[in-house]
């Protein structure tokens, strides 16, 4: 048996391992408890997909992988061990970038490969439907990754929308040309010039347009355009998967496309919102409550770490709500340590996640991982809101948004109707902020006026850990 039957019989296996693989780690994901076994499973299938790919390819320069391998390698451990947990979303967000990128740089190699380097202007038009897709999503992808990276960290004027005028007329042609294009050049280009125009054009169009879709979506959209670009980062590689013939890259390609979608979905539901409203941006830019500082406020009721230990002496059951505030604040531990202190007074303590805390899908369930947090305390929104009215003490740290009662009897206001954490029903309320500033919405928040709700202002790290030392003086 040669070396060409060998490889025939072993890439197809490695393959369906992999694919296999991938599949059981996409599961495994799904769940706290089982999500990082999930990650090394889908790593492993990774690294097999990389093994199966070069022995189909035969006879190739494994300089260049190396060496690439190497730096990407050196890369990506620096920055797992160097980036911040408040800097997280960030990451996501470029590497669903780099995804796209790789997607849309594998098909514009092969185009390169078939037309210019082959001096050949006809393209099959399959691969020119696939590759002008990787091209164009693939570069979405990438450029709307960037700018979604730029949001997160509060650029420009702190990720508000940007509503450029003609925006959607813009959009609408820039697709319209990028689809032209791809058909341009692949049915009707007669010389290798007007192909290598043709597919500049989709490349050009494309990377301006993933500028110009996520410029007008503001910071507190971004958990559903991080998913949303993770799904087209999928997409790009199922289709560039179509283009080297790779069935491997069209299944991992699927699988992340449509678990990206899904998640998206999640997150519209858990807004009341559709994706259409939120691609069309603006939110909470033209508030009708308007952004609420202090001195609108009536009735707000303050406390210090030591009124706050006094009633959590004797709470039987505490609700923790995490909010980006937390992030913000690296308090993940020093909340862990005071819930930790509560329990062994005879506390029930819980934890309540909202499916859009934070800046990415998931970021409080992986924040508070970090703090090792027993995954049996936390509880998402639809497990644990009928408990709120059972509970004697909320605390809710960072969280603005996703804790408003306006949500429920304000139709007036821009976020009506969308699913809370029934914070407000809990006996005591405490709510560690800095300030009385509005969330991303730019919405006053009514919670902080009601009667059972106390202020604590400040630091959330430094606040916990005084309220750690206080109920432990007790």
């Amino acid at each position: 048996m040669n070396a060409e039957t060998i490889r025939g019989l072993i890439v197809p296996l490695i393959y369906l391992v992999s694919a296999t693989l991938f599949m059981f780690g996409l599961k495994r994901l799904a769940k706290v408890r089982t999500a990082r076994n999930g990650n090394r499973l889908a790593a492993v299938a990774m690294l097999l997909a990389v093994v199966g790919t070069l022995l189909e390819m035969g006879v190739v320069d494994y300089r260049w992988i190396l060496v690439g391998s190497v730096i990407g390698g050196l890369i990506g451990a620096v920055a797992a061990v160097r980036v911040q947990m408040t800097s997280m979303p960030e990451m996501v967000a470029l590497f669903n970038g780099f995804g796209g990128a790789a997607s849309a740089l594998v098909a514009l190699s092969v185009f390169w490969r078939d037309t210019v380097e082959a001096g050949n202007a006809s393209i099959e038009p399959m691969n020119a439907v696939a590759g002008g897709l990787s091209i164009l999503i693939g570069a979405i992808t990438l450029t709307g990754s960037l700018m979604a990276f730029l949001k997160l960290q509060g650029k420009p004027k702190k990720g508000a929308p940007v509503l450029l005028p003609g925006r959607h007329l813009l959009n609408a042609v820039l697709l319209l040309g990028a689809f032209g294009a791809v058909g341009f050049f692949g049915f009707f280009a007669a010389d290798v010039a007007a192909v290598t125009n043709g597919i500049l054009a989709v490349t050009g169009a494309s990377l301006l347009l993933g500028v110009l879709l996520v410029l007008p979506i503001g910071g507190a959209d971004m958990p559903v355009v991080v998913s949303l670009l993770n799904s087209y980062s999928g997409v790009a590689a199922a289709a560039a998967g179509f283009v080297i013939g790779n069935p491997l890259l069209i299944i991992a390609g699927a699988m992340v496309g449509a678990a990206g979608l899904i998640l998206t979905r999640i997150m519209c539901v858990a807004m009341n919102r559709s994706l259409l409203n939120v691609l069309v941006g603006g939110f909470g830019q033209d508030s009708a409550s308007g952004p609420a500082g202090s001195d609108e406020y009536e009735g707000v009721t303050s406390a210090g770490a030591e009124e706050a230990a006094m009633m959590l002496e004797t709470a039987e059951s505490v609700i923790v709500v995490p909010g980006y505030g937390l992030a913000v604040a690296q308090a993940q531990h020093a909340v862990r340590e005071l819930c930790d202190l509560l329990e062994k007074r005879g506390a029930k303590v819980s934890y309540a996640i909202h499916p859009v805390a934070g800046r990415m899908p998931g970021h409080m369930n992986v924040l508070l991982a970090e703090a090792d947090v027993p995954y049996e305390q936390l509880y998402e929104l639809e497990k644990i809101n009928g408990e709120f009215k059972r509970t004697d003490v909320a605390i809710v740290v960072g969280a603005n948004d996703v804790v408003n009662p306006a949500s429920l009897d304000e139709p007036d206001s821009p976020i009506y109707g969308m699913p809370i954490l029934s914070v407000h029903e809990a006996r005591t309320v405490f709510v560690i902020k800095r300030s009385l500033s509005p969330g991303y919405a730019g919405v006053k928040n009514r919670l902080f006026e009601m009667d059972n709700t106390m202020m604590l202002f400040g630091d959330a790290k430094q606040m916990l850990q005084d309220m750690v030392t206080e109920v432990d003086d007790l």
